[in-house]
């Protein structure tokens, strides 16, 4: 993965404000580069320096293997939930997700303007070559 790639992506993340979520595929087209698996990849293995639990799956989920501690997250921020989230915590048992539809971001004009630095950062650095950030590259 392109170190130029992993740092939009984390500089993009770091924009959604608490209570608020972002689909990885929402931050691939706000980017205007990559798709929802690139930028999984991304948060995966890069995104424990930003609040990682505001990106999430399309159906509202929260990262695979990372739900008890997104949920604390979710219910410190207020963010929108539906299922038995309640049962989750109370007994590790039961089916949650995010209400995406009441929960995801909906960037203002300042917000875009910040977007669009990024994804034009990203497109004039993508031009010039770089290492890739695979930890095997010497």
């Amino acid at each position: 993965m392109r170190t130029e790639y992993v740092e939009a992506v984390l500089a993009l993340v770091e924009l959604v404000p608490p209570g608020a979520v972002v689909a990885y595929g929402d931050v691939a087209e706000l980017l205007g580069s990559g798709g929802a698996r690139q930028v999984g990849s991304v948060m995966s293995h890069h995104g424990s320096g930003v609040p990682w639990w505001r990106v999430l799956r399309a159906t509202g989920e929260a990262p695979q293997g990372l739900e008890a501690a997104a949920l604390q997250f979710y219910i410190q921020e207020g963010t929108p939930l539906v299922g038995r989230h309640q049962d989750f915590l109370r007994t590790g048992v039961g089916r949650w997700r995010v209400d995406l539809m009441a929960a995801r971001w909906a960037p203002e004009d300042g917000d875009f303007d910040l977007i669009d630095a990024i994804a034009e950062r990203l497109e004039r650095r993508l031009h010039k070559l770089s290492a890739p950030d695979d930890e095997m590259t010497v």
